[in-house]
This record gives C-alpha cells, structure tokens and sequence, in this order.
C-alpha cells in the first residue's frame, strides 16, 4: 500500500523517473552520440563539459517533462537536423500546443492556418496575422530563450524555421497570450489553450500525396512523404501514361523524410528519366579503439563507406520526357533531401525554391531507458563527388525567397517561378 501511494504521488507530481534513471539516460545518450554520430566534427560544444551539466541537472527534483526538455538541449548541441529525444506517449501527451499552424517568414512568425474551435471562433486569430508577442515577451526573443536552445538542425535558417512551428508549445491545458499585428498594421489580442497534445494527430497533418494541375497541362505533385507504403502505386496510377501532361513540378517544400521512404522516392523519380542515375554517396564510423587520439576529430577514426546506388528508369512504365522541377524549402530533409540529390544527379531540371534543411543519412533509433530513445544520424552523405550539403543544405538552380508581401497576399512566388520555367520550355524545348 505505501509503495502503491509513492507511485500515485510521483504520477500526480508528473514525476516517474528517478534521479537514477535520468542520470543513466544522460551518460547513454552522451555515449550513443559520441560513438555513432557521423558528423561529430560539427559539434562546437563541449561534449564532456555538457555531460557534467547535464549529470547534475539530472539530480535536482523535476517532472518528466522538464528532464525532456533539457535532454533536447542536450541532444541540439550535436547540430544533428535529425536528432531528436523520444520519450513514452505518457510524457508526450503532456505537452500540447493550441490548434494553429505557425510560419517562418523572413525571420518572423506568422499565422497560417487554424483548426476551428469555440475558442477560436472567438479569438479570431486571421490567418497572415504576425505573432509579435507571446506572453507579453518580443516574439523574437521568446523563440531565441525559450525554443530555440531545444531545436536540432544542420542549418540556422532550418533551426529557426523548426523553433518557429514550435513556439507555442508548453504543458498541456495551459493558457498562452498571443500580441497580433495584421497586414495594415493592426494590433490585436489573443489568449488560446494548449489543446492538441503531443499524441494527438495533428489537425494540419498533410496527405503524403496530392495531386493538382495548371494551365498549359502541367502537373503539380505535392509529395509531402514518401513513407506510405502505397505511395508509388498511387503515383502510377495518376500517371500510367502521361496523357495530355506537357510539364511537371514535384513539390518536395513539406517533405521532412519523417518515417524514411527514400527507395519509394526514388521510384517515383525513375517514372522521369530516360537513363539510369545515381543517389548520394555515403560513410558510417568504424570505430577502433586504436585510432584514437587528440588528432582525430571525429568519433570513429576510421570509415565504412559505402558508393552511390544507380537508378535504373522503370521498365514496365513509359517515362516522361518533358520539362520537370523539383521545390525545395528549409523543411525539406530525409528522403525528400535524398531526391533532391538524385535529381541534380541526373540533371533532369532546376530545384527552385531555397536551401534544404541539410539533414540527411540514416537515422538509428537506440533505446535509452524506460521506454525513452534516442536518434541520431549514423551516415554521413554527399553527392558522388564527395561535396557535402549537410551543413548548408542543397542550394538551389533557381533561388527563391518567400516573402512577407507575398506569404500575406496568399502568392506562392516559388511555385509561380517553377511554372514559368516549364511553360518556357514547353515551347522551347531546346532552350537551357
């Protein structure tokens, strides 16, 4: 019975794990960093100095959620844009943000979207509004403090444009007073509830695949993941025999890779080209202990590595021969970055739009404690001339920067961009 009531009382208090626990996960994690990271010459911190931190950090009397909270601190330090801590759904679902969909643009936040509610209804808050303020503190320094040091990221534009999706995120149930200044200049107020937890399935949650089209027969793809595992047979089944297609545009902006689908990717690239074409090139650390030393950097001292895999186009589909672009955004990481390098690969069109998250390789998923996990990119990848994008991201043909004008005038500049270079060369095909 009293063991009973300690674990009511560490379950009211949002406290499960021990100061034991914690410090296993801590050394774990630091551990499972060190020795399988692929990019440990990027980490600027002290790793050793972090651990000691941490380790006393993990001592003091806290709920589970702060101990999340400071293992992503911890686990941002690596530079990973893969990184990230995953703890049990009951942690989780302690979390919530209120049902809005929040932008980076241009340095500053916006609103974007909302899922309706009576609270909502209420609050109006109008879509294209500016977040200038969150409780009372400058919108900017608010996601400096208080979001950003918990973001992973290989680029500081990705960094921002992750810490600005998760501003408003904080204990579930609890309120968050928004300062709002609208496109004319008109400031306003908002108080909204953190409402949708961090198990719920997000009201804004994108299909993998949707199709569209525009004037002149050219298709619009929208592949927002390639994780479904149906995604390649929806892809033919669209596209079995290109009829009255005369241009394309892949539109990889909210492909983040979460969930993999790299192969199916390329799949879907393969319906494009006439010839074969190869992906990135890559290594993982070989760890030997002799290779050790103060003149090694990285965490291994020795490399697996392993050549670029080629495509070959697929032979039971008729390919398309028009004019294709990709677009490509800040967000665009994993499987979607994986495209982007194939497709440059076999110079097949333009990738337009802005620098890629930069994240890439294989992610390995290990176990800290307590049904806690961690992930961490294990291989390092590059193009197959051994250029390497992980720290800029893939810069693109055709440079295009979303701007605050245009985001509030509901104009999408990138896609208009890559509709003018299809339509250019639809009817001058021989032009570069």
């Amino acid at each position: 019975m009293l063991l009973a009531l300690v674990l009511s009382a560490r379950a009211a208090a949002g406290q499960q794990l021990s100061a034991t626990d914690r410090a296993h996960m801590v050394a774990t994690l630091w551990s499972d960093a060190r020795y399988n990271y692929a990019y440990w010459d990027r980490v600027q911190a002290n790793w050793d100095s972090a651990l000691d931190a941490n380790l006393a950090l993990a001592r003091e009397r806290q709920s589970d959620v702060l101990f999340w909270r400071r293992l992503e601190d911890f686990a941002a330090l690596l530079n990973d844009g893969q990184a990230a801590v995953v703890p049990p759904a009951a942690v989780r679902s302690r979390t919530a943000r209120p049902p809005l969909r929040i932008r980076a643009i241009e340095g500053r936040a916006f609103l974007a979207d909302y899922a309706e509610n009576d609270e909502i209804r209420i609050a109006r808050p109008n879509q294209g509004y500016e977040i200038v303020a969150v409780q009372g503190i400058p919108a900017a320094t608010w996601i400096r403090d208080s979001i950003l040091p918990e973001i992973p990221g290989s680029t500081t534009a990705t960094r921002w444009d992750r810490a600005v999706t998760a501003m408003l995120r904080g204990d579930r149930g609890t309120p968050v007073q928004l300062a709002l200044r609208g496109p004319k200049g008109e400031d306003r107020g908002a108080s909204l509830t953190r409402s949708v937890s961090g198990v719920d399935r997000s009201p804004f949650e994108l299909k993998p695949l949707v199709m569209d089209t525009a004037p002149g027969g050219i298709a619009i793809v929208r592949l927002n993941s390639c994780a479904e595992p149906d995604i390649v047979s929806q892809f033919n089944h669209r596209f079995s025999r290109w009829t009255g297609v005369r241009g394309l545009i892949v539109d990889l902006r909210e492909n983040d890779g979460t969930g993999g689908g790299r192969e199916s990717g390329y799949r879907i690239l393969a319906r494009l080209m006439s010839h074969p074409f190869v992906t990135s090139r890559w290594r993982t650390p070989e760890y030997r202990p002799a290779y050790r030393g103060a003149d090694m950097p990285d965490s291994a001292g020795a490399w697996f590595s392993g050549p670029p895999d080629t495509i070959a186009p697929d032979a039971g589909l008729p390919s398309f021969d028009g004019p294709v672009a990709l677009l490509a955004s800040a967000r665009t990481a994993g499987a979607g970055a994986d495209l982007l390098v194939a497709f440059r690969n076999a110079q097949r069109g333009p990738i337009v739009g802005e620098p890629s998250a930069g994240g890439t390789g294989q992610v390995l998923t290990l176990p800290l404690s307590a049904g806690w996990f961690f992930r961490v990119t294990v291989t390092r990848d590059a193009f197959p001339d051994g250029s390497e994008f992980a720290a800029t991201g893939i810069a693109p043909e055709m440079p295009v920067t979303e701007t605050v004008v245009d985001f509030q005038r509901g104009k999408d500049a990138v896609l208009e961009r890559a509709l003018s270079f299809i339509r250019e060369k639809a009817k001058n095909p021989a032009s570069p």
